[in-house]
């Protein structure tokens, strides 16, 4: 059963693979809808069976650079990747004509923080750059790192405080999650389908937290 689930995923991620066979100019997608909501994790049931399932192995950061992971790609009309996310995170947002938020609010589930300049607004990549080459995205090709990077489809990309995004740096749940304890549930959840859908591995510390956190969800 396992087995089976791996070989889907990997086909998943073939067929990711192949929509990013494009160039930095064209759409990942088949133009998202701008007032798209931030997509659900799945279900802590579900969370804990795909945990189940990760690979445990150590980790080894050796050769990482951001720059293998190309940010930001063009998704839609004028805009890059978080740019769209900046639209579809949040309210009332009016973007000028290269797609740049010009004004809006925005509510940062990390911490609670409502802002209402773009500028105070990091894109997190929920599973960090740096910790998906550490978990098997080394093994991938540029375009594959190139959809993991700009991934509007699972709940990779969110738009939260800066400096909360930058004191997360790479880290896993072992040694941070959010602040806001009722985000917790949901950044676990949304880490582990990440996680499974790329078929990256989880290492010994990180399962076990992810094992107690979900526990409760």
């Amino acid at each position: 059963m396992a087995r089976a689930a791996k070989i889907y995923a990997r086909r998943r991620l073939s067929i990711l693979v192949a929509l990013t066979g494009l160039t930095a100019s064209a759409a990942l997608f088949d133009s998202p809808a701008a007032s798209a909501a931030l997509p659900a994790p799945v279900s802590g049931a579900t969370a804990r069976g795909y945990l189940s399932q990760l690979t445990v192995a150590t980790e080894d950061r050796t050769g990482y650079d951001r720059d293998l992971f190309p940010t930001w790609i063009t998704v839609s009309g004028t805009c890059n990747t978080r740019e769209w996310i900046l639209k579809r995170d949040g309210t009332n947002v009016v973007t000028d004509s290269a797609c740049t938020a010009t004004s809006g609010s925005w509510y940062s589930p990390y911490d609670g923080a409502t802002w209402t300049a773009a500028s105070d607004l990091d894109i997190d990549h929920l599973v960090p750059l740096a910790e998906a080459w550490d978990s098997g995205a080394s093994k991938w090709t540029t375009a594959q790192r190139q959809a993991f990077a700009n991934d509007v489809t699972r709940p990779q990309l969110l738009a939260v405080t800066d400096n909360v995004n930058r004191s997360k740096g790479d880290q896993d749940p072992s040694t941070w999650v959010p602040s806001r304890s009722a985000y917790l549930c949901t950044y676990v959840r949304a880490w582990v389908q990440v996680k499974y859908y790329y078929d990256l591995s989880v290492d010994t510390a990180e399962k076990n937290a992810l094992t107690k956190d979900l526990a409760n969800c």
